[in-house]
């Protein structure tokens, strides 16, 4: 009988590539709706001054609540569902990568490594534009305005549609910056996103290894890889995040310098702002990482090519 500790990853020759689409859009639109709250009060908690509009992720989640209702936890929602689009981009990155670095070396942590940086780099060339504008929408809030843009309408944000204030957002990003306005922080994205795509898969994979010999034979892999998802995601967000707010505010107060960014930040509130929206960014990261894990790997199961099913544990 074979040793349940040995972690068979499937690759990308083993899926059946058509229910492989149709259930990966289903699954990664079911994650981006539960998490999007959080990715909300991250942004705003990033570019907020010190402490001026909220003392923490909670206390954003109940003035946000208070002050607009559950709509307001999701300004900005529509616009961010193309980026499924990237999310397609970056798995089928990963896996080919995957396949292509596998010729040259056998080391799990290599493949993980280079394929999590190249999806990265490739999903952010799409996902950089949508970015841009739906951070502006979701900064638009009552009272106080926190971007560089305010959609016109009613003082309380009321009076234009959700599509109307994309395009007003638009129109206002294409006077201010021109087309190249839409790319704003796509050095900072990178130094961003690509590091941390290329830490992450590397420790899930580590993470997992170890749980596995830790955890009783008889547990099911599904378990240790939902934990593993996310120490793995902890771990990178830790050491991110201190990009990941320079990238934010670059790209929302419009600023064009990641080293004059953050010149001033720490000058502003010291080496802890680098740090700012670390919790909400976890928050948002411990169960959208289950959902992802376990979903990632449900969908590689059920995408399976029938002739391999009943040779991967489960």
């Amino acid at each position: 009988m074979e040793d349940k500790r040995n972690i068979q990853i499937i690759e990308w020759e083993h899926l059946d590539k058509k229910k492989f689409y149709v259930f990966g859009v289903a699954m990664t639109m079911m994650i981006r709706v539960s998490v999007y709250p959080f990715t909300l009060i991250r942004t705003r908690l990033q570019v907020q001054k010190g402490k001026s509009l909220y003392h923490g992720t909670f206390d954003a989640f109940i003035k946000i609540l208070r002050a607009d209702g559950v709509t307001g936890l999701y300004r900005g929602f529509l616009v961010n569902t193309f980026t499924l689009i990237s999310g397609q981009c970056y798995v089928t990155t990963y896996e080919l990568t995957r396949k292509f670095v596998a010729d040259y070396s056998q080391s799990n942590t290599v493949k993980s490594l280079v394929a999590g940086g190249s999806a990265s780099l490739v999903a952010q060339s799409i996902t950089v534009p949508i970015d841009v504008v739906s951070q502006h929408l979701m900064m638009q809030r009552k009272g106080e305005r926190m971007g560089r843009f305010q959609v016109r309408g009613s003082p309380d944000g009321r009076g234009v549609v959700a599509f109307g204030q994309t395009k007003d957002i638009i129109r206002q990003i294409l006077r201010a910056d021109g087309l190249r306005g839409f790319y704003r922080g796509y050095v900072a994205s990178l130094l961003t996103y690509i590091p941390n795509s290329a830490v992450w898969w590397p420790f899930y994979h580590f993470y997992a290894e170890q749980l596995s010999y830790l955890c009783p034979k008889e547990c099911p892999h599904i378990v240790f890889q939902a934990v593993s998802g996310p120490l793995a995601a902890a771990t990178a967000s830790i050491l991110t995040n201190p990009m990941d707010v320079i990238r934010t505010r670059v790209q929302v107060e419009g600023k064009s310098s990641i080293t004059l960014t953050f010149r001033q930040l720490i000058a502003e509130e010291g080496p802890w702002g680098l740090m700012k929206g670390l919790s909400a960014r976890i928050i948002s990261a411990t169960p959208s990482t289950i959902v992802i894990v376990v979903g990632y790997e449900s969908l590689k199961k059920l995408s399976l090519r029938p002739e391999l099913v009943d040779s991967r544990h489960w």
